[in-house]
């Protein structure tokens, strides 16, 4: 008979959220192994997913820190007096930081008891943000090992996280999901064998579509926030530059975001409104159909003034996999999925006349689409099934906890 799985509590900044179905896919790879996850969801969200309950943060609980501070500072004094001196002596990087950080550190405040009473095997931070503050004062406060996620945001807008090195110093692991990720986070001054590189995925593969025989116009489709590491200024441009060239496209930005009147604005001055359609927010079902209608997937990402970057969009490797050509900029970890002439074609986003090129080769050679899109195919396969991958980051859950268990002589929590 074999053992039972660990619990373990995931905190989430908000969840579920449309725009991260990476993490819904991670839980639906975890329950498939059978792992019994508590899922909290520190800012939106709440509810339930997929039949398990999601409890929200209830702001509303904050205004319980006029007496739990003091009740807090009493108990663990050393705590207080290294978060105090924090605050006093380091600068938060932005103000949106400075506030996801004190909602962290709310959460652990208000929900100690509650832990302590039920505690999990182990708690799972799934940003470094936020999240990560909340476990890393659970820890501090009772004990509870807690491993944690940092992704680009985390490491790169601003410089990183107000409290980043100090919070995943005391990880248990520090899970990334790319190159690119992992070796930020080790110039961030954390040991190398803490982190560990593993890739998000799909719950299950696509089937391929076939190559479309006459790619004239080109379909050409962008799924991304509108927010300025996304580099869509310099798309619009790259459309302009196809119409001039008389190449005939059709294309579609999908997603919502602060950027869109000036990037509709932008279109109308640059002559291409009426070639590019902005639809919009839409659901992950209606992002397939838009993939099934593209033949090539755009993403022409750059780093943003606040070092904001990508790591690597899950559009692309879910392009990848349905069968959709793809043309990436080379900036931050895309180029970990797309190798220029093997998988995907590259080129730098400022470049309007090499992304010409790119497309109008992909309109016109077939053998190269077929043999891109091939590779393409066989690199998913190989690094992006949500359900092998989360099992590899349920075995450093489960080394942790066992590790946890030989060193206190007791059994696994929760």
């Amino acid at each position: 008979m074999s053992a039972p799985k660990p619990v373990i509590a995931y905190l989430f900044t908000t969840f579920p959220k449309s725009t991260e179905t990476f993490l819904q896919r991670e839980i639906i790879a975890m329950r498939a192994h059978g792992v019994e996850v508590r899922l909290f969801s520190l800012w939106g969200g709440g509810g339930s997913f997929r039949g398990l309950p999601v409890t929200r943060f209830n702001k509303w609980r904050l205004l319980t820190l006029g007496w739990m501070i003091p009740y807090t500072g009493w108990r663990r004094p050393d705590v207080l007096k290294q978060l105090l001196h924090g605050l006093l002596t380091r600068r938060p990087p932005s103000w949106l930081n400075f506030w996801e950080n004190m909602l962290g550190a709310g959460f652990a405040c208000i929900f100690s008891g509650s832990l302590r009473k039920n505690p999990p095997a182990l708690i799972h931070a799934a940003w470094g943000g936020a999240p990560a503050t909340a476990a890393w004062l659970l820890w501090r406060l009772d004990g509870h090992r807690f491993s944690a996620a940092a992704h680009a945001y985390d490491i790169f807008e601003h410089g990183g996280d107000w409290w980043l090195r100090d919070k995943l110093q005391h990880a248990a692991f520090v899970h990334t999901s790319t190159e690119m990720g992992r070796t930020a986070l080790v110039a961030h001054g954390l040991p190398a064998e803490k982190i560990v590189r593993i890739r998000r995925g799909l719950d299950r593969l696509p089937n391929v579509k076939p190559l479309r025989a006459s790619r004239v116009p080109l379909n050409l489709v962008c799924v991304a926030r509108l927010v300025e590491k996304k580099g869509l200024d310099h798309q619009l441009r790259i459309y302009a530059a196809l119409r001039a060239a008389g190449v005939p496209f059709s294309a579609r930005i999908v997603g919502e975001g602060p950027l869109r009147p000036a990037l509709e604005q932008l279109a109308g001055h640059l002559g291409v409104a009426a070639d590019v359609t902005f639809t919009g927010h839409l659901p992950q079902h209606e992002v397939w159909t838009q993939l099934a209608w593209a033949d090539v997937l755009l993403h022409t990402g750059v780093i943003a003034l606040s070092g904001d970057r990508d790591g690597l969009p899950n559009v692309i490797p879910e392009a990848m996999a349905a069968g959709v050509l793809v043309v990436t900029s080379p900036t931050a970890g895309t180029t970990e999925a797309v190798t220029d002439g093997v998988s995907g074609l590259v080129a730098p986003a400022d470049a309007p006349a090499v992304w010409v090129a790119a497309l109008r080769r992909l309109a016109n050679d077939d053998a190269l689409a077929e043999r891109l899109r091939a590779k393409a195919r066989l690199w998913v396969q190989e690094n992006f099934d949500a359900h092998k991958n989360a099992g590899v980051l349920l075995g450093k859950f489960e080394a942790t906890i066992a590790e946890m268990s030989r060193s206190t002589g007791t059994g696994p929590q929760g």
